[in-house]
């Protein structure tokens, strides 16, 4: 009677250990595919890191207003003031991304 429990208990055994060895390669795995595959950051930048500092923020708005004022001075056509007002404001956006947001 005690052998047989002595032969289920190292099976038992057996087995809890090539539980253990299965599971710590699947960590093994786990960890070396986390090093290789590069962290993705999920969400929007907020106001807490904004994209732009205040100070960038109030020279495009300078910058712009700038621009309008001129447009709206030295242009006699009405359509042609408001056609270049628009494309202003639509583009200084893609501007701003082209010309700030440069990697050197």
């Amino acid at each position: 009677m005690s052998k047989e429990r002595a032969k289920r208990r190292a099976l038992l055994e057996a087995e809890r250990a090539e539980r253990m060895r299965r599971h710590e390669r699947k960590r093994a795995r786990r960890a070396a595919v986390r090093r290789l595959v590069p962290r993705v950051r999920v969400g929007r930048t907020g106001k807490i890191f904004p994209r732009r500092t205040a100070k960038q923020r109030v020279i495009i708005a300078i910058l712009v207003l700038a621009v309008l004022t001129l447009v709206w001075t030295s242009i006699d056509s009405l359509p042609a003031r408001i056609g270049i007002s628009v494309l202003v404001i639509v583009a200084t956006p893609a501007l701003t991304v082209l010309v700030i947001d440069r990697r050197t």
